[in-house]
């Protein structure tokens, strides 16, 4: 029975987002067991992304409410469920694993629990995590984006800011957990912004804390001097945005294994060097999180445009503006899906995958 109900809650969350695929070493079964006990998978088995109220996931499964309510607390809790509070109401929905309950984990990890996602993540690459598409997108900084054309508000990361209301900034998952691995970064870690019923969740939790509009600018500033990739969720109105270095960012250090990395992320820029005044520096090299750019026998930069990822990145510490960041053509530009559910229900269409668990589909 145990290695059957987290067998069908891999399962469960190969449905979501970029998936949960199963290793040949399985090590997904690991992890799940470290993270799940048998009654949160049996419980997390009947729920759906949805969000819903304890009281509807109780009559669902004909109990007690205000039992179920306790369990769907601890597991929120434990950043199994997500959870968004309105007054005395709270309501849960199924958490993908990325992003979701990796993330979620930013109080609790250890080094244990660190080495385990690490070789999920070293296997699951083999298995297709991240190979269809990815959840984030990528943005410049506004000043990397050339005064002679219009870009829509999503499309700079100063802009996403100025648009949020309240936004709550907590520590990079990715560095915590490869801090854990004794791989010290000496790139800024709180630099992850969530916003709404995400910056709730994470204060609520005590993952992240809230900030003015002042300091979430002042830290996409450090941000973009320390060569951070600028990413939020591929929403046109994200709830998150991350701030990346290729060496630790799960994502980013997959795509580097890819042969065309600008395939798989959401971005309408890329970088072009004017010959002419490129001076052979080199900094664009090191400030490049992807791998996109080589120096040509004259000595000048190449870009190479099936890895550029369009973060704008080279621009900013060009001191001779050989480097500058254009628009893609109409037909290859792609706007962001408008809400988060969209996003995940294209994400998993194009794994052939459902949103909706079997268990709920039945009313079991």
């Amino acid at each position: 029975m145990s290695e059957d109900i987290f067998r069908q809650l891999q399962e469960q969350l190969d449905q979501y987002s970029v998936g949960f695929p199963a290793t040949e070493s399985g090590v997904e079964m690991e992890i799940l067991k470290r993270l799940f006990n048998e009654e949160e998978a049996d419980m997390y088995l009947h729920m759906s992304m949805m969000l819903e109220t304890p009281e509807s996931v109780a009559g669902r499964l004909k109990q007690e409410p205000a039992q179920v309510a306790l369990r769907l607390e601890e597991m929120a809790e434990k950043g199994l469920l997500f959870r968004v509070r309105k007054g005395d109401e709270a309501k849960y929905g199924a958490a993908p694993f990325v992003v979701g309950i990796y993330e979620y984990q930013l109080k609790t990890m250890d080094a244990g629990m660190a080495r385990l996602f690490e070789d999920y993540f070293e296997d699951a690459v083999t298995q297709q995590l991240f190979q269809h598409v990815v959840p984030m997108r990528t943005v410049p900084v506004n000043k990397s984006i050339g005064v002679s054309w219009n870009v829509a508000p999503y499309e700079d990361a100063r802009e996403i800011v100025k648009s949020k209301d309240r936004l709550a900034v907590a520590n990079c998952i990715c560095r915590v957990q490869q801090g854990l691995l004794e791989h010290h970064c000496e790139k800024p870690m709180e630099v992850c912004f969530m916003a709404g019923s995400h910056g709730e969740y994470y204060v609520g939790r005590g993952m992240g804390r809230w900030v003015s509009q002042e300091e979430a600018l002042e830290i996409l500033n450090k941000c973009e001097e320390a060569g951070l990739v600028c990413q939020p969720f591929n929403t046109v109105n994200p709830g998150g945005m991350c701030n990346c270095c290729g060496d630790c960012c799960n994502q980013l250090r997959t795509l580097k294994k890819h042969p065309r990395p600008a395939e798989m992320v959401v971005t309408n820029h890329y970088a072009v060097v004017d010959d002419d005044l490129c001076v052979g520096c080199e900094i664009c090299l090191d400030r490049c999180q992807i791998d996109a750019i080589t120096m040509g026998d004259d000595g000048t930069a190449l870009v190479d445009l099936d890895r550029c990822i369009g973060c704008g990145l080279c621009v900013t510490t060009c001191d001779t503006e050989a480097m500058t960041l254009a628009p893609k053509s109409p037909e290859d530009r792609r706007e962001p899906p408008a809400k988060a559910q969209l996003m995940m229900m294209e994400l998993a269409q194009k794994r052939g995958k459902s949103l909706i668990p079997l268990a709920v589909m039945k009313g079991a």
